[in-house]
C-alpha cells in the first residue's frame, strides 16, 4: 500500500531560509504570517492531508464518479465529507481577500500547504482546484456586483466553480469555439453549446456550480477578437441571491479517463442557459487567462505533489523489499538477501527524482512568491520585475515540473518492480494521475511554445534577461566562497548554454519560425533545468549558513547538501545537450514529408 507524509520541515527551509519570507513583511498578509503561525498552518495541513485526504485516495480512484439519468453526478464514497472538512478548515479562503471572507494571507503559503492536499489526493482537490481559478478571475474582472454575489459562498466552498473553455473540436485554438450568447432585453444572456473536458462539472458536493464560460455574441469578430466571458450559474439566484432554479447547464456524459478517476470530468451542456458577462465584451480571453494563469501554476504543483507522494512510497518498498545481494559484499548478512535500497540503479533513480521534487519545491514556491509581489506591492518597479519574473516561470513550471513529475512517477513505479503494475500498490494510479498535468490547461508543447514565442521577446526580452541577470548575480556574488564554488560553476555552465540558446534563438528564429518550434521543448527544458540549478544554489547557500550558526538539523542539513551535488553531477550536465540540439535546427524535424508519416 502507498504511503505519505507531508514534507513540512523541507517547506519550512524553502519559505523561512532559502526564501526569506520574513524579508516581505512590507506585504499586505505577509506581516500576519509569522513563522509560528506559517509552521502551524503547514502542521494542520499535514494532519489534514495525511489522515482525511490521503486515505480515499487509492478508494476514489477505483470507485471514480456515479452519472445519473437525470445528469447529476454523485463523487466517490467519502469525497464530500472530506471536502467539508477541508472548507471547515478556511482552507479554501486561505489566501483570499478578507473582504469576502477569505483570510488574505499570503498566495505563497496557499500553495506550499496545497502541495500536501494534492499529494494526498489530487482528484479531490481538483474540485476547489478550480474554484480558486474561478475566484481570481471574478476578483480581477468581475463587477462590484459580481464580487459581492458570488466570492463570499465561493471562498466558503459553499459554492464551487469550474471553467468551461474546451469544445469537442476546439481545445489550443480558441479562436473556433462556436459556443454562442444571444443578448436578452435584461442584459443577460442566453448560451448554447457544448463544452467537454470540464474538471468538477457535476457534482453534488457544493449547494451551487458557478460556470465561467467562454462564448461568442452574435454578430462578435470571428477568432479570438470575438470571445467572451460569463457567469453561467448552475442555479440561477433568487431574490435574496440563493439558489433557486436550475439553470439551463447539464452534464451530458462523465469523460472515461486515464486517471483522476475520482474528479467528476464532464461533457456539459448549456441549453439556452442564462449567463452573466464578466468584464467588457469581446474580451474574454485576457479574463480567463487570469484563472488560466492561476491554474497553470496549480498544474506545475501537481507535477511536484505526485512526484512527492510515488518517491515516498518507492523510498518505503526500496528499504523494506528483500531481493539480491549488495555488490559490495552484504549488507544485511542475518537476512537471505538485501534491501533493494543497496544497489546503485536503485539510489540513482531515488536521488534523481528525490533532487528534482526538493529543487522543484522551491521553485514552485519561488514562483507563488513572485505573485504575491506581483499583486501585493506598493513598489511599481518591483512589481513589474515579480511579473516579468512571473510571465517566464509560469510556462517552465507548468511544463518542466508535469514532464518530470511524470518521469518520476514511472521511475517510482519501477522501483516496485511487478508490484508496481497492480492496483491495489497504488503506483499505477500515480503514472496515471501524473500523465494528465503534462496535457490539460496548455499541454506542454503549447507551454514551450508560449515561452520560446512569446515570452522570450516580449518587451525586448526585459523579462528573460531579468530571471538572467538574477541568476548570474547569484553565481557571481558567492564564486569566491569555496564550499559554494563547485554549484556556482555549475550553474553558470548551465547559464551560459540558456543565454546561448537564447541567442541563437534571436538569430535563427525570426526568418524561420521552425527552428523555434523544433526548438522549444528542449528550451523549455534547458531553461528549467537552470532554474532548478539556482535553487539548489540558493538551498545550499542557506544550508550551510545555518550549519555555520550551530543549527540543530545537522543531518537534514547535510542532506541538502548531498543532494544538490548529485543535481550538480548528474543532471545539470543534460543543458549542453539541450542546447546542442536546439542549434541543429528545423532541418531534420521537418525534412519528411507529411504524407510519408
Amino acid at each position: 500500500m502507498p504511503v505519505y507524509k507531508a514534507p513540512v520541515e523541507d517547506t519550512l527551509f524553502v519559505l523561512n531560509d532559502v526564501l526569506g519570507i520574513e524579508k516581505y513583511n512590507n506585504l499586505p498578509g505577509f506581516a500576519d504570517a509569522t513563522s509560528d503561525l506559517v509552521e502551524a498552518i503547514a502542521g494542520e495541513a499535514a494532519k489534514l492531508s495525511e489522515e482525511v485526504l490521503f486515505p480515499l485516495n487509492l478508494s476514489g480512484d477505483q470507485e471514480g464518479c456515479t452519472r445519473h439519468e437525470d445528469g447529476s453526478v454523485t463523487p466517490p464514497k467519502g469525497f464530500k465529507q472530506a471536502y467539508d472538512k477541508y472548507c471547515e478548515g478556511g482552507w479554501l479562503g486561505l489566501a483570499a481577500p478578507e473582504a469576502f471572507g477569505g483570510q488574505g494571507l499570503p498566495y505563497t503559503l496557499h500553495t506550499a500547504v496545497g502541495e500536501y492536499m494534492s499529494s494526498a489526493n489530487m482528484a479531490l482537490m481538483m474540485y476547489p482546484g478550480l474554484t480558486n481559478g474561478a475566484i481570481a478571475a471574478i476578483l480581477v474582472h468581475g463587477s462590484e456586483e459580481q464580487k459581492r454575489t458570488y466570492l463570499p459562498n465561493m471562498i466558503a466552498g459553499t459554492w464551487s466553480g469550474t471553467m468551461n473553455l474546451t469544445e469537442p473540436h476546439c481545445g489550443t485554438d480558441l479562436g473556433l469555439l462556436r459556443t454562442k450568447a444571444v443578448l436578452q432585453p435584461d442584459g443577460t444572456y442566453k448560451i448554447s453549446g457544448q463544452k467537454i473536458f470540464i474538471s468538477a462539472g457535476e457534482h453534488d458536493m457544493t449547494d451551487n456550480i458557478i460556470h465561467l464560460v467562454l462564448a461568442r455574441i452574435e454578430g462578435a469578430p470571428e477568432g479570438t477578437k470575438g470571445i467572451s466571458l460569463f457567469i453561467v450559474p448552475k442555479f440561477i439566484l433568487d431574490a435574496d441571491g440563493r439558489p433557486g432554479r436550475r439553470n439551463g447547464v447539464s452534464c451530458g456524459a462523465i469523460e472515461r479517463k486515464m486517471g483522476i478517476h475520482g474528479n467528476a470530468t464532464c461533457v456539459v451542456n448549456h441549453d439556452g442557459a442564462t449567463g452573466y458577462l464578466i468584464g467588457e465584451e469581446n474580451r474574454g480571453l485576457a479574463a480567463m487567462f487570469v484563472m488560466m494563469n492561476e491554474a497553470r501554476l496549480g498544474v506545475g504543483l501537481q507535477g511536484l505533489a505526485v512526484s512527492e507522494a510515488a518517491y515516498q512510497s518507492a523510498a518505503h518498498y526500496a528499504r523494506e523489499r528483500i531481493q539480491g545481494r549488495s555488490l559490495t559484499g552484504p549488507k544485511a548478512p542475518d537476512k537471505k538477501a538485501d534491501p533493494i535500497i543497496v544497489h546503485p540503479d536503485v539510489r540513482r533513480t531515488l536521488m534523481q527524482i528525490r533532487a528534482i521534487n526538493e529543487a522543484g519545491r522551491a521553485f514552485l514556491l519561488y514562483t507563488a512568491l513572485q505573485s504575491d509581489i506581483a499583486h501585493r506591492s506598493p513598489d511599481a518597479a518591483e512589481r513589474q520585475k515579480a511579473e516579468d519574473i512571473l510571465s517566464i516561470m509560469t510556462p517552465i513550471l507548468k511544463g518542466v515540473m508535469t514532464d518530470r513529475g511524470f518521469d518520476n512517477a514511472v521511475q517510482a513505479q519501477q522501483m516496485f518492480g511487478g508490484h508496481g503494475y497492480i492496483e491495489e500498490n497504488g503506483m499505477s494510479q500515480y503514472v496515471r494521475d501524473a500523465r494528465i498535468a503534462m496535457i490539460y490547461e496548455g499541454a506542454n508543447g503549447v507551454q514551450a511554445m508560449d515561452l520560446v514565442g512569446r515570452k522570450l521577446a516580449a518587451n525586448g526580452g526585459r523579462a528573460v534577461m531579468a530571471v538572467f541577470k538574477e541568476i548570474g548575480d547569484f553565481c557571481e556574488e558567492n564564486r569566491a566562497d569555496e564550499r559554494l564554488a563547485p554549484f556556482t560553476k555549475a550553474i553558470k555552465k548551465g547559464l551560459n548554454d540558456a543565454q546561448a540558446a537564447s541567442m541563437w534563438f534571436m538569430q535563427n528564429a525570426m526568418t524561420k519560425p521552425d527552428n523555434a518550434g523544433a526548438g522549444a521543448t528542449d528550451y523549455m527544458h534547458l531553461f528549467g533545468l537552470v532554474v532548478l540549478g539556482y535553487m539548489w544554489g540558493r538551498s545550499v547557500k542557506a544550508a550551510y549558513e545555518k550549519l555555520d550558526a550551530g543549527d540543530s538539523r545537522t543531518d537534514f542539513l547535510n542532506n541538502k547538501l548531498v543532494t544538490a551535488r548529485f543535481f550538480m553531477d548528474r543532471l545539470m550536465p543534460e543543458t549542453a545537450l539541450r542546447r546542442a540540439r536546439i542549434e541543429t535546427g528545423a532541418d531534420s524535424v521537418m525534412a519528411l514529408a507529411a504524407e510519408a508519416f
